[in-house]
């Protein structure tokens, strides 16, 4: 029987500790897509500290201009992607009700739509893994997995992220590793 490949789409990666001193320190990432020719995700707490109205140049609808704009990741950070959310989203593509998108049209039809449950998180970049380079990284280690979900995209405060993920997923060394300081010297 041959071995069935495991892709982590839907699924967040949290440095596992190892990753000190790269981009990627403390950082939780959200993958969108993960096939066996790579995968692409989303770093969802590394905050800009700019308003997507600041930065891109369109006519946003104003729901927009406020929207706290993400540094997804370290590749093309000029690149605009996006997660949203709504009652029902039938084209859902990343976890049910969730779905990645690419084009500033489509983005400027989502902000003009009215719905309450509408939700959206804009991101400049994105982190990207070719061929078997992220299932190296796993088999090294590097990375902690949790399934993601919608509370923990949008509901989540990013500076926290990190850390309440690891306390969710429980164990000593993952408590440990939450209260360790970024710079060992504050120790």
């Amino acid at each position: 029987m041959a071995d069935k490949k495991k892709f982590l789409q839907g699924q967040l990666l949290l440095d596992s500790g190892q990753l000190g001193g790269s981009f990627f320190q403390r950082t939780v990432v959200l993958i969108c897509q993960h096939n066996a020719e790579g995968a692409f995700g989303l770093v969802l707490n590394r905050a800009l500290g700019k308003n997507a109205g600041e930065v891109i140049v369109a006519d946003l609808p104003d729901a927009l201009k406020e929207s706290p704009l993400f540094l997804g990741g370290p590749v093309q950070p000029g690149a605009l992607s996006y997660l949203h959310t709504d009652t029902f989203i039938p084209e859902a593509d990343v976890l049910p009700n969730l779905a990645l998108g690419h084009s500033l049209d489509d983005l400027l039809e989502i902000g003009e739509s009215f719905s309450a449950a509408k939700k959206v998180r804009l991101f400049a970049g994105y982190a990207g893994w070719s061929a078997g380079q992220l299932e190296n990284e796993m088999k090294r280690k590097s990375w902690l997995t949790f399934p993601a979900s919608l509370e923990l995209v949008f509901e989540t405060p990013p500076d926290k992220l990190w850390e309440k993920i690891l306390h969710e997923k429980g164990g000593w060394k993952n408590k440990l590793l939450s209260q360790t300081p970024e710079d060992l010297s504050w120790n």
